[in-house]
């Protein structure tokens, strides 16, 4: 039976890339990957069995963290990590139409704020129309002369498409880090371990406290990142990412549990692994 795979859809996302990659580097024979309508699908079918693993954009160099994939972890704390890819984002202007004519740009809304400058300078006057994913935006410009799609250049040639600009992202060094979930044992060996918490208590010097138990391991911590906790305002979930020592990985994760354990009214270990960047 082969490895289903389930990723943001349809064929053409960067995350199907994404996908493509991390099976390669996880050396896997066969797989069959599953287009999804909207992140919080792509987690809930491995969650649920539908799939055996999954792949989802989880942080941005320019627009920071993807709320929608830490919102769906959090609501899985069952899940694991097993692998980290950095991919590198370029973005096109893609159309049926000539750029004279766009008066619509459709893509997923942080590929629409990855180009908010680009968009200001060549299309101040263009309505910004936020789609499920790029692939889908590139899908539903088809035919139009008056509308436009943001997404990877590789969707054009699937579609039919005509490139206008490329690349139309503000930062050249535009990257995205992936996840790849699975169900089952945690990995307790790699380059980076991810952890979320919730503190018992919304006083001050409570973070401090579960910061300091990792500093106290003298364990960089390469991010952090807060979401609400949708219970109350002003109660937060907080995700990080600590790297590892090459050796005795194990231990010092047990140790760091522990250590935080007492401090947080939930915490949830996605396990280590290794991360690796293609270009």
């Amino acid at each position: 039976m082969p490895i289903r795979m389930a990723f943001l859809g349809p064929k053409g996302t960067y995350g199907e890339r994404a996908a493509k990659e991390m099976i390669r580097l996880e050396q896997i024979s066969d797989a069959e990957l599953v287009p999804c309508t909207g992140l919080r699908s792509v987690v809930d079918h491995v969650a649920d069995g539908r799939c055996e693993a999954a792949v989802v954009p989880v942080e941005n160099s320019v627009e920071g963290g993807v709320t929608a994939s830490l919102d769906a972890l959090w609501s899985h704390p069952d899940l694991c990590i097993r692998r980290a890819l950095v991919l590198p984002i370029r973005h096109a202007l893609l159309s049926s139409g000539s750029i004279e004519s766009v008066t619509e740009v459709l893509s997923h809304p942080q590929a629409l704020a990855q180009c908010s400058g680009w968009l200001a300078t060549h299309l101040p006057q263009a309505l910004q129309l936020p789609t499920t994913s790029t692939a889908e935006a590139a899908r539903m410009v088809k035919g139009s002369r008056f509308r436009a799609a943001i997404a990877d250049r590789s969707v054009g040639e699937l579609q039919g498409l005509e490139e206008l600009a490329f690349p139309v992202n503000d930062v050249v060094g535009n990257r995205t880090r992936f996840l790849l979930l699975h169900r089952g044992e945690r990995l307790r060996g790699g380059q980076l371990a991810s952890l979320a918490f919730s503190l018992h208590r919304n006083a001050p010097g409570a973070l401090i406290e579960a910061l300091q138990a990792i500093a106290g391991l003298g364990l960089n911590m390469s991010r952090i990142e807060s979401r609400p906790s949708k219970r109350e305002l002003g109660e937060y979930v907080f995700f990080v990412d600590v790297e590892l020592p090459t050796s005795g990985a194990d231990v010092v994760l047990t140790k760091l549990q522990t250590l935080l354990s007492p401090l947080c009214e939930h915490l949830a270990d996605f396990g280590a692994y290794p991360s690796s960047e293609f270009n």
